[in-house]
């Protein structure tokens, strides 16, 4: 082909270009000219143009105008063989025609400059098969996105033929062999992403060569062999990800570089944890002065924690857990204000915890478990107020327990068993945290009904002789004396007889009246006796015929605690916390009641407190507690509305073949408890603590309302512990409840996010599969099957309306189960990504965000 002539058509819908390509001479068309040189066969390929201007409308297979670009020879058979090689199972590639006409503006996931492919963009397609050689044509490449699919076989060396390729995210795929050492050419990569496949053999020491590599993940793979000693001397890497793989030998001590060069070394995160490293940690990594974050844990690293540490100004999470690490614990980590999370669990450590500890003001996470520690608990961790885990377990710690731990408001997890400590607990930790805390303590008393603290012997009241003990006079008694006391005492006697008697009286004559007013046909106190409270306050019922106390908060109306406990009861399930009851009253109206079961609550005086302010609590995504009784014999019943739709659990599980919810009842109800939930922890600092579908109630519009509310603060800590328990066999808590003692936001998002998923998927997640819980089972299919098969299938009928909906919501639920409570969102963040969900920004239709590879800006990390 010597030359090519272009003849392009337009008009106000569309444009055409065609090329003509003549091999004997050069020809300058012009159409409409008088020129001579005209062919005779010019007239017929107007018409043609023309014909086909007419009926395709210049409309192409995708249904997209085309641009009138054309994608360069070299460049469509590149992508033609890209195609052959994928498993198109869904049809995402049905744009990319035989022809080539559109492949810049009509082929899925491409995007051109001037003819030649700069980016694919694939991700979350369900692409199977292999990526072709032939990639390596598409010269003008910056970027190449195709992660979570299920490719398989190689990463292909052509990628090192591409001299401008910025970034490659091949992340969460099948793909298996070495890394290609060709992809060091690549001198202005930015981002290699190959993490979560099944890639072999050794780290290539080339990748290094590029002066611009920022971001390196090569985690979860099966990668071996040593750290690459040119990695760490890398000045642009940032973020270095080489956790859970089979790495050996020893981590270099090159980190910084040489000394006499003066360079500015920028990595921020490092995490080499979960592979088979060993000698000790290089005092190197102190000249990495931007280090935010170094992890280090599950690996053979042994010797001493360098003092060389306290250097890194930036660090805020030092992980060094499960090793074979000793010495005492650096001084100068405790000058490192940043810090945030100290992590040395499971070493061989000893010595003392160094008072200096109380310096680190941010510290949110101090974990020094199953290690060789001496001496007392410093008193001035009491002063962490940031601190919210504190694990000392399994070490030889003695003394007392600081009193000034009770000053740590926000703490959620504490842990001292397994030492030496002796004395008591203090109250307020012994209520707060149970028994596991505080065992294997043998001298440590007061944290449990079982282990009391002895009380004062009765001689160290007494005064001693040298003080010189009071003098008693003693004098019979007269018979005078002996007569005055016996006529007292039968005095009060009587007394206490009349009072009994006036009592018993004036009960049987209100009993009489009660009688008396039924059998002559009065109306109900619940039609009018009684008016409706207003909101927010309360109204006391006592001493009524069943010798019971009935408190009401505002409501639709008002009854008797007579009215109650004579209603129509059927039981509509049983709890940790009690029996639940539809009740009918004697006018037909509906409440809820559910019985506490007598031993686990509090007592009478506490109970009110809190139940009175649980009693306040009004949202329209909140069960409204309407009242409460207390009986005589110490029962304890609880009034709500009564939702006339049941659980969410049976809404999802128990319905017949034939009723379909469809997705917008799936978002209304996630977005509604999504709602309930921020309520409770914004506004009433409230924590839910056991957050099922079974506690999700429906009215008659399926309006979820979230139920239990509060319930753990009207139990005995043990009786929470064992609500805890029983959430756990369901499948919704969170896996650091396996150190937690108490619940936590971070848990309810998990629950949150464990409810959306039963939500996606129609599975409940009691019911394991394949051995795993339902998060697991998710992240499984996602990564090893075809996504679509996680959703219900009556949401995969509407697929093509929906599909962008169905894949956001379930990103959203995977980060709610992250197994790391940091990494999980607040539920307030939950709602606003839900109602972005719904509610998408005009034109933003891309899956995955900009990622700068057109050098201008850094990519955001996968």
């Amino acid at each position: 082909m010597d030359d090519c002539i272009q003849l392009r058509f337009r008009s106000r819908n569309c444009s055409m270009e065609f090329l003509h390509c003549q091999l004997e001479e050069k020809a300058d068309w012009r159409w409409g000219s008088n020129k001579k040189k005209e062919k005779c066969w010019g007239l017929p390929l107007l018409f043609s143009c023309l014909f086909l201007l007419l009926f395709t409308n210049c409309q192409l297979v995708s249904g997209k105008t085309w641009d009138g670009v054309v994608v360069t020879q070299s460049d469509y058979q590149a992508l033609k063989a890209l195609k052959h090689e994928f498993v198109d199972s869904r049809g995402i590639l049905k744009s990319w025609n035989d022809s080539g006409v559109g492949a810049c503006s009509g082929w899925a996931g491409i995007k051109c400059v001037n003819g030649q492919v700069i980016a694919i963009q694939l991700p979350w397609k369900g692409l199977g098969g292999r990526i072709s050689e032939k990639i390596g044509q598409l010269q003008a490449l910056r970027r190449l996105s195709l992660h979570d699919n299920v490719l398989v076989g190689p990463v292909p060396t052509s990628l090192g033929f591409l001299p401008n390729l910025r970034g490659v995210y091949l992340f969460n795929n099948r793909l298996s062999g070495s890394i290609p050492p060709s992809i060091g050419n690549c001198l202005l990569l930015q981002t290699l992403d190959l993490s979560n496949n099944q890639l072999t053999g050794i780290i290539p020491p080339s990748l290094a060569n590029s002066t611009r590599l920022y971001r390196l993940n090569l985690s979860y793979n099966g990668i071996s062999g040593p750290i690459p000693v040119s990695l760490s001397n890398s000045p642009s890497l940032t973020f270095l990800a080489l956790q859970h793989n089979n790495l050996s030998g020893s981590v270099p001590d090159t980190w910084g570089g040489s000394k006499s060069v003066d360079r500015s070394y920028q990595l921020q995160s490092v995490a080499l944890d979960h592979n088979f490293l060993s000698g000790n940690i290089p005092a190197s990594l102190s000249k990495l002065t931007m280090l935010e974050e170094l992890t280090l844990s599950q690996n053979q690293i042994k010797g001493n924690i360098p003092e060389e540490l306290g250097s890194l100004s930036r660090l805020k999470s030092i992980d060094l857990s499960n090793n074979a690490i000793n010495g005492s614990f650096p001084e100068r980590l405790s000058k490192l204000s940043s810090l945030v999370t100290i992590n040395l669990e499971n070493n061989y450590l000893d010595g003392q915890i160094p008072e200096s500890i109380g310096q680190l003001r941010n510290l949110s996470t101090l974990d020094l478990s199953n290690n060789k520690f001496q001496g007392q608990i410093p008193g001035v961790i009491g002063n962490i107020t940031s601190i919210t885990i504190l694990d000392l377990s399994e070490n030889n710690l003695t003394g007392e327990i600081p009193i000034s731990l009770v000053n740590l408001q926000n703490l959620l997890s504490f842990d001292v068993s397994f030492n030496n400590l002796s004395g008591a607990v203090p109250s307020v930790l012994a209520r707060k945290f149970n028994s596991s805390s505080f065992t294997g303590n043998v001298q440590l008393c007061g944290y449990s009904s079982s282990t009391p603290c002895p009380a004062p012997e009765p001689g160290n009241n007494l005064p001693s002789p040298s003080q010189g003990a009071p003098k008693h006079h003693h004098r019979k008694l007269s018979t005078k004396d002996i007569i005055l006391i016996a006529a007292g005492a039968l005095l009060v006697v009587l007394l206490i007889l009349c009072c009994v008697l006036l009592c018993c009286l004036i009960r049987r004559k209100a009993s009489s009246k009660a009688k008396t007013a039924k059998a002559g046909g009065l109306a109900s106190t619940t039609r009018g006796a009684k008016p409706v409270p207003a909101a927010g306050t309360e109204v006391v019922e006592s001493g009524t015929e069943t010798g019971g106390k009935l408190v009401h908060f505002d409501g639709p109306f008002v009854f008797t605690a007579d009215d109650l406990l004579c209603a129509t009861a059927e039981i509509m399930g049983k709890s940790t916390y009690g029996t639940c009851y539809k009740a009918t009253l004697e006018d037909n109206n509906q409440v809820a009641v559910k019985r506490l079961r007598e031993k686990i609550t509090k007592a009478q005086k506490e109970f009110e407190l809190e139940v009175s302010e649980l009693g306040k609590i009004r949202h329209p995504n909140i069960l409204a507690l309407r009242a409460y009784y207390l009986g005589p014999k110490g029962e304890k019943l609880l009034v709500y509305d009564y939702m006339p739709n049941g659980s969410l659990a049976s809404f999802l599980h128990a319905r017949g073949p034939e009723t379909i919810i469809p997705w917008p009842t799936r978002m209304t109800i996630t977005i509604g408890i999504t709602q309930g939930l921020c309520y409770l922890h914004n506004e009433e600092k409230i924590v839910h603590g056991n957050l099922t579908s079974s506690n999700i109630l429906l009215d008659e519009h399926n309006n979820p309302k979230i139920a239990d509310v509060g319930l753990s603060r009207l139990m005995t800590s043990t009786a929470s512990a064992n609500v805890i328990a029983t959430a756990g066999t369901m499948g919704y808590r969170a896996p650091e409840f396996s150190k937690l003692k108490n619940a936590s936001t971070k848990a309810d998002v998990f629950s949150l996010g464990v409810i959306i998923l039963e939500l996606l998927t129609g599975k409940s997640p009691s019911e394991a599969t394949d051995g795993l819980d339902l998060p697991q089972w998710v992240a499984s299919i996602v990564k090893e099957e075809w996504t679509n098969e996680v959703f219900d299938v009556e949401l995969m009928r509407d697929a093509s309306n929906i599909g962008d909906e169905l894949l956001n919501t379930l990103k959203l639920a995977l980060h709610c189960v992250d197994p790391s409570p940091a990494a999980r969102p607040e539920a307030q963040q939950v709602l606003q990504k839900l109602e972005e969900i719904i509610k998408p920004e005009p034109g933003d239709v891309c899956t995955e965000p900009a990622s700068g590879d057109d050098g201008a800006a850094p990519p955001p990390a996968s």
